[in-house]
């Protein structure tokens, strides 16, 4: 599986330029309803290349602090830089923070979902980080007022915070009043309100002229600080701070203000406003329009009237909604933690594929995440009346599995396997007192040397009324489905294990085929399976079939003995490396998702958008259908009856190289 892994990064790599394409017109799409001039960011065009225009000041400034004595030094200058790098990473706590909390649901406060084009219209957030640091190199080499700035400066931060108050706050109030007028609103703010659910980065989308006003506004104390000589370096990257942190905290649609403020100093409802306060702008649009102090919409009439009602309703708490269906995952590699909903929001929209970032940048993060010790929640859905949750094992699959000489995988430790058998064992135990109905495995979470794909579990407590679900049937119904019609014959190739046991069986079923090249793995399927079915099971040593079924455990000296077109299916929770470009590469089990499901904007693992393992969508389909009966260990609910449901309820069939389509039932 450690090997499988890299697939993954080959299959997204094929995709990432169409990915980028996608990602891009839909970013277009999504800006003002009738772009205005200077709606485009000048640098839109470059990606992630455009923190190469910092790259000349950022070398400037820092050979000039190197090269200058003591006295000489501009630390305004020089702290631009890792101002900017503090700045990505706050911005990114904020982030994970944010998601954290709204998975937990209680107190969010805007219980709509997210979806994949309000991650993309958000995913150039960094954008007014670099444009203030290239302003701040630009005033500094202009003004030499603005040089050899000393530490601190008292009479600065007097000067701020009256500015910050009143012009400031004042100015934006009205001009924020003026930006909700149809005409600049269709050209400019609507590009911010298309986010109704918003996220502490939806407080920085705005076009670029817009952007430059807010900017313009900004600069008033800064600048009359220059002006009076009163400026320091800490005040001037405080006021940064100051303002990213409320900006984030009015955007991340749950409340965390305690009321004990207010109540201790009751006029701070006028200097401070609370996340509520600020999302009933996001959902009423004419109410609310301060900028961080509510001052100046009690002057003007504009508060809407449920702003404490709201704000004692969330910062009470609704309760954590009880989950009708549990997935439990595990990370698939150490870069999987940046992948996660909780990790790089632009990274987690898009197919598992940061092989660019690096372990050195990964495993670290990951270890940290090994000591937790207990599962966390990553994200929440809704697919009707169903709430569904996706827990995360703090491991990656080395952590557990390894390659010997032989590129056989074998298990670490007895201690490494049950360690994680333990976290398994206590999330089931979560699972059953949070109400869950079922609890799916996901990945090495269902392995035999585990827990037996899940039996240990209901052996130990046979009242478990969380149903155990494996996924095998639909796994099995979806490999099925990815085959070629009217193929006669395949080759199985893999270890034994229950997917290739009920595969097989289905196969025989429908009078297909099954050679073998692996007289162990021939001998054990000939054992479990009805007498009636062996002569369909061939032992052979060609590898002449045109379509190959890929378990767990396929070398790459196997693959190379392929023929040239032929089809390779995956029937493991790993997509196999690909190593051939002559022959067709299939996806692992998955569907698609019904369009009725919410709050998905992160992909799961290497499958793309929307589209999800057919193992997760097992224990879906299972609590809409209300089976009351566990599918684990030798237990299946049956291939064809879980096909039929899934269709039924919406999901349908998916396969990389098929768009989305619409098969009939009776063919499983």
């Amino acid at each position: 599986m450690a090997i499988a892994l890299q697939a993954h990064r080959q299959l997204s790599g094929r995709a990432s330029k169409l990915q980028a394409r996608k990602r891009n017109q839909s970013s277009r799409r999504s800006m003002a309803s009738k772009p205005g001039p200077l709606t485009r960011w000048p640098w839109q065009d470059l990606g992630n290349y455009k923190y190469a225009l910092l790259a000349p000041f950022a070398a400037r400034s820092t050979y000039r602090f190197v090269t200058s004595g003591s006295e000489e030094r501009d630390l305004v200058s020089f702290f631009v830089l890792p101002v900017l790098l503090l700045r990505l990473l706050y911005s990114q706590l904020w982030i994970t923070v944010s998601r954290h909390q709204t998975a937990r649901s209680k107190h969010r406060i805007v219980t709509k979902s997210l979806d994949f084009d309000q991650v993309d219209r958000e995913r150039n957030w960094d954008d007014q980080i670099i444009l203030t640091a290239l302003l701040f190199y630009a005033v500094n080499a202009a003004l030499p007022l603005a040089q050899g700035l000393p530490w601190w400066n008292s009479k600065g931060l007097v000067i701020t915070a009256l500015l910050h108050v009143g012009p400031v706050e004042f100015l934006y109030y009205w001009f924020h009043r003026a930006l909700h007028h149809h005409y600049l609103y269709s050209r400019y703010h609507s590009h911010h309100h298309a986010s109704i659910v918003t996220e502490p980065i939806t407080s920085v989308i705005h076009p670029f002229a817009e952007e430059l006003v807010y900017f313009t506004l900004f600069a008033i104390p800064l600048l009359t600080m220059v002006a009076t000589s009163t400026a320091s370096v800490a005040v001037t990257n405080g006021y940064l701070i100051y303002i990213d942190f409320m900006n984030y905290l009015g955007h991340c649609n749950f409340e965390l203000v305690p009321k004990c403020l207010f109540d201790v100093f009751p006029p701070l409802k006028y200097l401070m406003y609370t996340p509520s306060f600020h999302s009933l702008h996001h959902t009423q649009f004419r109410s609310n329009y301060s900028l961080f102090m509510p001052l100046y919409d009690h002057l003007y009439g504009t508060v809407d009237k449920s702003s404490d009602d709201l704000y004692e309703r969330t910062l009470h708490g609704r309760g954590d909604a009880a989950p009708d269906v549990v997935h439990l995952t595990h990370l698939a590699a150490p870069e999987s933690l940046f992948h996660l909903r909780l990790g790089f929001a632009s990274l987690a929209s898009a197919p598992l594929a940061v092989a660019s970032l690096g372990d050195w940048a990964a495993r670290p993060l990951a270890a940290v995440a090994s000591l937790a010790g207990r599962t966390f929640r990553s994200e929440a859905n809704r697919l009707g009346n169903l709430t569904i949750e996706t827990w995360v094992v703090p491991r990656y699959t080395s952590q557990v599995i390894a390659i010997d000489s032989m590129k056989r995988e074998i298990y670490t430790s007895k201690e490494s396997v049950y360690g994680v058998s333990r976290l398994i064992e206590k999330a089931v135990a979560d699972a059953e007192a949070s109400g869950a109905r079922v609890l799916t495995l996901g990945l090495l979470n269902q392995s035999y040397e585990l827990n037996r794909n899940g039996e240990l579990y209901v052996i130990r407590k046979p009242s478990l009324k969380t149903k155990i679900v494996d996924g095998t049937s639909l796994a099995v119904a979806a490999v099925l489905h990815m085959i070629p019609e009217g193929t006669k014959d395949v080759l199985l190739l893999g270890n034994a294990n229950k997917m290739s046991l009920v595969l097989t069986s289905a196969l025989c079923e429908r009078e297909t085929q099954v050679q073998m090249v692996d007289k162990d793995l021939h001998e054990s399927l000939k054992q479990q399976l009805r007498p009636e079915m062996h002569k369909y099971l061939n032992l052979s040593c060609s590898y002449s079939s045109k379509v190959w079924l890929l378990g767990d455990g396929v070398k790459d000296e196997e693959q190379r003995k392929a023929q040239e077109g032929v089809h390779l299916v995956p029937y493991s929770q790993f997509p196999p490396r690909m190593i051939r470009d002559d022959c067709v590469y299939h996806s692992t089990p998955a569907l698609v998702v019904p369009d009725s499901l919410e709050n998905l904007h992160a992909c799961e693992d290497w499958l793309p958008r929307r589209v999800m393992s057919a193992w997760r969508a097992a224990g879906v389909v299972h609590a809409l259908e209300k089976w009351d009966a566990h599918e684990c260990g030798g237990r299946v609910t049956g291939v064809g009856k879980a096909w039929r449901a899934a269709l039924a309820h919406g999901f349908r069939p998916y396969d990389r190289h098929i768009s989305a389509p619409a098969a009939p039932a009776a063919a499983i």
